[in-house]
């Protein structure tokens, strides 16, 4: 990634330390990372895609990430011992440039912690074998203008969520929420 691109971001993002020490009140404490990469000049984010046969969040598209585990050094770390494990995307491919506004998803009942990374593309990706089905790379800029709003049904009710509906790809909940962010503090919304 150019040095403004990584600049800019740094400028715009939380700092992890800072982000790390607001308090949520859940049953967990999970982290994620929103890899992002260059491609021919623009921006591109990395999503997973969960498989439909999953207990929760069957067949959602989010961030590669997860519970954070007594081994990990804090939530940047749990992010990138994720990102490994479910794209196989090494820790060392990513400079960590700083995170976003931890959220709380009632669903699962989480704190989720977002760290934003510009990575290293690896050759080829390695979704783990039933955690993710397949991985997605879709530019900012295509994401930004397919942003809407929705009412989605869950089990305990309904909320309005943001969406992107951007490479054959819905996108919406805690994702759609962090994607928000994002844009908005690059001012792509």
């Amino acid at each position: 990634m150019r040095a403004t691109q990584v600049a800019r971001l740094r400028a715009v993002l939380l700092d992890p330390a800072e982000a790390s020490a607001i308090e949520l009140v859940a049953g967990a404490r999970a982290a994620v990372l929103v890899p992002l990469h260059e491609l021919d000049g623009e921006l591109c984010a990395v999503f997973t895609q969960r498989p439909q046969d999953l207990p929760r969040h069957a067949g959602q598209i989010s961030f590669p990430g997860g519970r954070v585990e007594n081994t990990d050094a804090d939530l940047v770390g749990t992010a990138l011992r994720e990102a490994h494990e479910e794209i196989g995307l090494p820790p060392s491919n990513v400079e960590v440039l700083g995170a976003l506004r931890p959220l709380y998803v009632p669903p699962s009942d989480f704190a989720v912690y977002p760290v934003v990374g510009a990575i290293e593309r690896p050759a080829a990706w390695r979704p783990a074998v039933g955690e993710v089905e397949a991985v997605h790379e879709l530019t900012l800029e295509e994401l930004a203008a397919s942003r809407g709003r929705a009412m989605i049904v869950l089990p305990d009710g309904e909320r309005e969520t943001p969406t992107f509906t951007a490479g054959g790809l819905m996108i919406w909940g805690a994702t759609a929420f962090m994607l928000d962010e994002l844009l908005a503090r690059l001012a792509l919304i």
